[in-house]
């Protein structure tokens, strides 16, 4: 990877669990902070089952199969250029909230979606 290290997608509870990551994943989400043109901060990456619950993450969470991370936004220009970059790359599952963007490729979850929080 070029833009990240495994250790940004660390579960909070298990340090060094980002590389239970997915290359697919990681691959894209490289791509697309190229195209995005600035930095991309990871909100939350890989999670282990304990952590995902206490944050209140979906019982089936492409979070704890490595398959997701959230993106910081923190306004309005970035969220759109971290979609935009996303889609561009291939991302076909995507989350927008206020100040992040959840992107997905998770290969056992319905595809091409987009939905809010």
């Amino acid at each position: 990877m070029k833009h990240f290290q495994l250790s940004e997608f660390d579960s909070p509870d298990v340090p060094g669990s980002g590389k239970f990551m997915q290359p697919s994943f990681l691959a894209l989400l490289d791509r697309a902070r190229e195209l995005a043109g600035f930095p991309f901060v990871v909100v939350s990456g890989f999670r282990t089952k304990d952590h995902n619950e206490k944050v209140g993450g979906e019982e089936n969470s492409s979070h704890t199969r490595g398959y997701a991370g959230d993106i910081r936004a923190r306004n309005s220009q970035e969220r759109f250029a971290i979609v935009n970059a996303a889609l561009k790359v291939g991302f076909n599952r995507i989350g927008i909230a206020k100040s992040f963007v959840h992107l997905d490729n998770d290969p056992t979850l319905p595809q091409s979606v987009m939905w809010l929080y």
